[in-house]
């Protein structure tokens, strides 16, 4: 003879069952809030790669090519010219480390944008990227650019042949459209 309680277990098997089809439907109602930032993470590689690709690398040239060598040469002879030459000289060397850290990165960000994340990326690496880049511009901003304003300024058709110069590389289409 069964007692009542072996003769529930069939229906606590049930019960327990239901328990564990709860927790997966709960972790299955996750996955919407999850797909979001994986979404957001594709995009942001894409437009990182278009960007640097188009905008980053073009602008480095654009300095080293015609804004360095402009204000070199428009400073004046002796401590002028040669504190623009060293200014200069950091910030190519900068543009190369930046470019090398990009590089060790681009791989990693194509696979992110084609939406594979399993440890593609290292995350050290751009937030080296992201602050170095930050204090390489800010010392443009604060020091390097001025001081070739007041350079170049001296001389109005230095200034217009610089605008001239970069107009002419540019013709193809403007480099802040990813700005």
């Amino acid at each position: 003879m069964n007692t009542p309680a072996t003769a529930d277990a069939p229906i606590d098997d049930f019960s327990q069952c239901h328990a564990g089809i709860f927790r997966k439907l709960d972790m299955l109602g996750e996955l919407p809030a999850l797909l979001q930032p994986a979404a957001r993470a594709r995009e942001v590689a894409e437009k990182a790669l278009d960007f640097f690709r188009e905008a980053i690398f073009e602008h480095h040239l654009d300095e080293e090519r015609e804004l360095f060598p402009a204000v070199i040469e428009s400073a004046e002879a002796g401590e002028e010219r040669e504190q623009v030459k060293a200014m200069a000289r950091r910030l190519t060397d900068e543009h190369r480390e930046l470019e090398r850290l990009w590089k060790s990165l681009e791989s990693g960000l194509k696979k992110v944008a084609k939406g594979q994340f399993s440890d593609v990326i290292d995350v050290a690496t751009i937030e080296a990227l992201v602050s170095r880049y930050r204090a390489h511009a800010e010392f443009e901003e604060q020091a390097f650019l001025p001081l070739s304003q007041q350079i170049l300024g001296r001389n109005a058709n230095h200034m217009a042949a610089l605008g001239m110069s970069l107009h002419m590389r540019h013709a193809r289409g403007p480099l802040n459209a990813y700005v």
